[in-house]
């Protein structure tokens, strides 16, 4: 990932969150399909978010939170959340960003990472630039629930 795309996204990202946050939730759900499609539909979500993991086991700021998750109900479940919020047919049936990480002290570093760890695996599939700026945006308002106050 380049230094300017990883600047220009980190501080973007507040704006993306509040922007994010007053958009109106029919624009989630009605308005996606051609993101679903842009990113490759189940499948290209699948192969990307494999990457993504495997970017995450790598990383030793994001490794320590992965040694005991059942990594398979990982991987289905965020194929099935980024399906969902990509507009696909796909139904998101874990529990609440806020529920998983409750007892999980993570930093905002950690968090980055993760978001690096995702640009990159999009990168490494070919999904546009435009594709992952939209996806990313739909998982912005979920870092007030990760990342520890």
């Amino acid at each position: 990932m380049s230094k300017i795309r990883s600047i220009l996204l980190f501080s973007l990202l507040p704006l993306l969150m509040v922007a994010c946050q007053t958009t109106p939730s029919s624009f989630h759900t009605n308005s996606n399909t051609n993101l679903y499609a842009q990113l490759g539909e189940e499948q290209g979500i699948s192969e990307f978010v494999e990457d993504m993991i495997n970017n995450l086991l790598v990383d030793k700021r994001t490794k320590p939170h992965f040694e005991e998750v059942n990594l398979d109900n990982f991987f289905e479940q965020l194929v099935a959340q980024f399906c969902e919020l990509a507009g696909g047919p796909c139904q998101y049936g874990g529990s609440s960003m806020k529920d998983v990480h409750r007892d999980i002290p993570i930093s905002g570093g950690q968090f980055n990472a993760l978001v690096e760890a995702l640009m990159q695996a999009m990168d490494d599939n070919n999904v546009p630039a435009g594709a992952q700026n939209q996806l990313l945006a739909l998982l912005a308002p979920m870092h007030i629930d990760i990342v520890s106050p």
